[in-house]
């Protein structure tokens, strides 16, 4: 992740309109991850997790949930949220690859990278290779295709208000949005976009079996998923 991206997760930010938004969020990912889960015994990584307001629905499928982010104002934020949660672990990423090579059952890393410049992108699916268990798996969700625009990400912002309950807090709040640090951010840093077949390629030459996942992890089903298992 570039030092800029890195700098702005570990500070304060607001990149939901209001709670209601941020809870239905994590909600849905949460449900979508859950829905992966290979078994109840099952070790699973949420790398990139953020606030993972919802860990404790995923950790009540799978035998072990890691949450691992490179931010580490986010990790100690939930790590004292969860610190009650028998089943759950918050791990910073070089002590996740320490710790846990070849004892993944599923890896999880949801919409995190258009963050990620390709070295990074490289370090990342070369730790994955390293942390995965024979038969586990890479789910890679929440990618940016090439032909996304702010235009969609309004449409989907609305849409999603629209049905949980948070549309007028959607509505009013898209000038703050357009306007906050994030979107100041993005336009100068940008966003890194992938085509499916060239991030299929990536995974191929890093050395998975790699395929389109159908849906998306959470909401918007403009961006892609893919899931990706050792070759």
């Amino acid at each position: 992740m570039s030092s800029s991206w890195l700098e702005f997760w570990n500070g304060h930010h607001r990149i939901y309109v209001n709670e209601v938004h941020r809870r239905v969020h994590y909600d849905r990912v949460a449900r979508d991850i859950r829905a992966l889960v290979p078994s109840p015994t099952a070790v699973v990584v949420d790398w990139g997790c953020g606030d993972a307001l919802a860990a404790a629905d995923v950790a009540g499928a799978c035998g072990e949930l890691l949450l691992c982010d490179a931010a580490e104002n986010t990790r100690l934020r939930v790590a004292e949220r969860l610190k009650g949660e028998p089943r759950i672990r918050v791990v910073a990423p070089d002590k996740l690859i320490r710790d846990h090579a070849g004892r993944v059952d599923l890896m999880v890393v949801n919409s995190v990278l258009q963050y990620l410049d390709a070295p990074s992108l490289a370090g990342l699916l070369a730790d994955a290779r390293r942390l995965l268990a024979p038969g586990g798996s890479l789910v890679i969700a929440d990618v940016i295709p090439p032909a996304d625009d702010l235009v969609g990400d309004v449409r989907n912002l609305l849409t999603t208000g629209w049905r949980h309950g948070f549309f007028l807090a959607a509505f009013s709040g898209l000038a703050a949005t357009f306007f906050s640090p994030y979107r100041k951010l993005r336009a100068q840093v940008g966003l890194a976009r992938h085509a499916e077949a060239d991030l299929i390629a990536r995974l191929q030459a890093a050395g998975f079996k790699a395929e389109r996942l159908h849906p998306n992890l959470g909401f918007d089903q403009r961006r892609m998923a893919f899931r990706a298992r050792p070759a």
